[in-house]
């Protein structure tokens, strides 16, 4: 009887492990008989958790103030707030702004175009020159101003290494705001105050009030990534240990950062008793060209020792690579399709009866 070890993902725990290894089983089952379905539970023994129960976590803000709904809350919240929607849609105001313009009106004869003028003041200002924003008016400077956060946004959403502080953005807008004739800073009203004020303050002190809620729903998921690159030799003793036990065939099944796993126990040494890896939506080719996968290093060959590799991808699926060219004649790339997008055809494979038969089709 074919025993197959099941490798499980990031962040799986029970009761969703039980629940996980339960759909293999019938999936396998349904097409062939007789096969022996064995966990390797390592996030229970291996995982990543909170293990001083979020001391790490740093207290909501505004808490050494007052409470963050409250008159003593930082003031320094709605800027971050109003700034945070600014940078998730950076032409929010623009659209505001139109909402609230009304409809078009005919210009006079020979007047300048609004834009045309701040366009010379912007102008004027990139020359170091000042423009004097009376002529222009505060509600069509207050535009200017928006469309230049705008601009700010568009830049420090470009995955600049170096991202200045509040201070700095804040001095920067409120000099181009002071030189177009802006109202100052806290004088604004109507739909654009109410929005990413109020608005904004309000999801990101919810976001702050769930912070702890947040941080552990994901923090086994990006943590076991974390602590099996840096303390994966656990992870590999143990599966090494699991399949030892096993008569053979086995076959060793991995999702994700399980194929990763049992594909680095099968490069760190031999085990004679595996005849198949299966990995299905894995990242260990992207690791290894990459140079970052723990057991092997890029350009060296794959052993000879490793046994047939079949690897599994959605061609939705952001998180599966494939590994025929770079292992040339000791890998096969299959694609199999769950018509679920990104990132829901990264756990869809279990689902997907084709899964089960190229398993099966190729089962020691």
């Amino acid at each position: 009887m074919t025993a197959v070890v099941f490798v499980h993902g990031t962040g799986v725990r029970e009761p969703g492990l039980a629940a996980l290894v339960g759909r293999v089983t019938a999936g396998l089952a349904a097409q062939r008989a007789g096969v022996r379905i064995v966990s390797y539970d390592w996030g229970a023994a291996h995982g990543a958790r909170l293990m001083a129960g979020g001391a790490s976590l740093p207290p909501r803000s505004g808490t050494t103030r007052g409470p963050a709904d409250g008159p003593g809350a930082d003031p320094g919240d709605e800027a971050a707030a109003a700034w945070a929607a600014l940078y998730a849609d950076p032409y929010a105001e623009l659209a505001l702004a139109a909402a609230r313009s009304g409809p078009a009106a005919e210009r006079p004869p020979g007047s300048i175009p609004p834009e045309q003028r701040i366009r010379a003041q912007l102008t004027a200002l990139a020359a170091g020159g000042d423009a004097p924003g009376a002529e222009v008016g505060p509600g069509l400077a207050r535009a200017a101003t928006d469309l230049t956060a705008r601009l700010i946004a568009d830049a420090l959403d470009a995955d600049s290494p170096l991202v200045p502080v509040g201070e700095t953005r804040d001095a920067v807008t409120d000099r181009i705001a002071e030189a177009l004739g802006a109202p100052p800073r806290g004088t604004e009203r109507g739909l654009r105050s109410y929005l990413l004020r109020s608005a904004g303050a309000m999801a990101a002190r919810a976001v702050e009030r769930r912070r702890r809620a947040l941080t552990e729903a994901a923090h086994p998921a990006a943590g076991d990534i974390l602590r099996y690159l840096s303390r994966g030799a656990a992870f590999r003793d143990g599966l090494r240990a699991l399949v030892a036990g096993l008569e053979p065939p086995v076959a060793l099944v991995g999702h994700s950062l399980g194929g990763i796993i049992a594909l680095d126990t099968l490069i760190s040494a031999p085990l004679p008793q595996v005849g198949l890896l299966v990995t299905a939506g894995s990242q260990g080719p992207f690791l290894y060209e990459s140079g970052c996968l723990p057991t092997l290093e890029h350009p060296a060959p794959l052993p000879s020792y490793v046994p047939a590799w079949l690897n599994l991808y959605d061609p939705r699926d952001l998180l599966g690579y494939l590994g025929a060219e770079l292992f040339p004649g000791r890998v096969r790339d299959v694609a199999v399709d769950s018509g679920q997008p990104f990132p829901a055809a990264h756990s869809a494979y279990w689902t997907n009866p084709a899964v089960y038969r190229h398993i099966v089709d190729r089962l020691p």
